[in-house]
């Protein structure tokens, strides 16, 4: 029986000063991904497209650290990042393993707002089969929203200090 599990979070950051330049800062991709993710841990593959290592993460007694392909699309204030493909290291074989992850940041008059959505869906480990399905997803959903708490409290924070960095540049970045 598959496991299902999703979370998803909600980001709001007043901008005081400079906000009119939002919409240019967030068309800077590789800066934002830079400054949305760990850089240690973010590797870019060229044409919009990044290899993101995840933190190692502890669940139960099984060690697994996914490793997660995205892809990051602009528009006019706008930019998006799905994951497309993701492989978990350390897991062994498990069938049936998917991610998805679709988040957005917006910049408007007042700063910048987004959303991001994680959600997996993945066959019990055999390691697992002991642990009731409930307890796993409650587990899993758990650990979901503890990833999406760890990229906002880093969007919240490295994100304005970047764009106050990059509002401070010299024009042509």
């Amino acid at each position: 029986m598959p496991l299902a599990f999703s979370a998803s979070q909600a980001l709001q950051l007043s901008v005081k000063q400079h906000a009119d330049q939002l919409p240019d800062y967030l068309n800077d991709e590789e800066r934002v991904i830079g400054a949305l993710l760990d850089p240690k841990q973010l590797e870019n593959l060229g044409g919009g497209r990044y290899r993101y290592t995840v933190t190692r993460l502890q669940v139960f007694q099984l060690q697994i650290q996914p490793v997660v392909e995205l892809v990051a699309r602009r528009s006019a204030n706008r930019i998006e990042l799905e994951a497309v493909d993701c492989q978990l290291e350390g897991l062994g074989i498990v069938d049936d393993f998917q991610l998805t992850l679709e988040s957005w940041l917006e910049s408007g008059p007042q700063g910048v707002h987004g959303e991001a959505a994680l959600a997996v869906n993945v066959s019990q480990p055999s390691l697992l089969k002991l642990i009731p399905v409930k307890v796993l997803e409650a587990t899993g959903r758990s650990l979901l929203a503890g990833i999406l708490l760890g990229i906002k409290t880093r969007v919240q924070q490295q994100l304005l200090n970047d764009f106050e960095t990059w509002c401070l540049a010299p024009a042509g970045r």
